[in-house]
């Protein structure tokens, strides 16, 4: 894949990381899990595709925490959804 995607976050997203309880891992968003999402988000070690009626959704998994996000792959784009803990993601 050469070209690289861009990153969009949602509004309700940017607001979940200014969560104390997310807010750890806004560095290692932007150090490690964008440009990895940059350049292919669609396969990697810790994403997955999501089943069923989120068929169109992927998850990035960064330990305890998961990210969900969509592609328009037409526009080059990662549109960051939600961050959750994991017990919390899949209820």
């Amino acid at each position: 894949m050469s070209s690289n995607f861009s990153i969009a976050e949602t509004d309700s997203f940017k607001k979940k990381l200014e969560n104390k309880n997310f807010s750890h891992l806004k560095n290692k968003l932007h150090d490690y899990v964008y440009p990895l999402l940059k350049q292919n988000p669609f396969y990697g070690a810790n994403i997955k595709k999501l089943k069923g009626d989120f068929s169109d959704v992927y998850r990035y998994r960064i330990g305890d925490f998961r990210i969900f996000y969509t592609i328009k792959e037409s526009e080059l784009v990662v549109i960051l959804i939600d961050i959750q803990k994991r017990k919390d993601a899949y209820k």
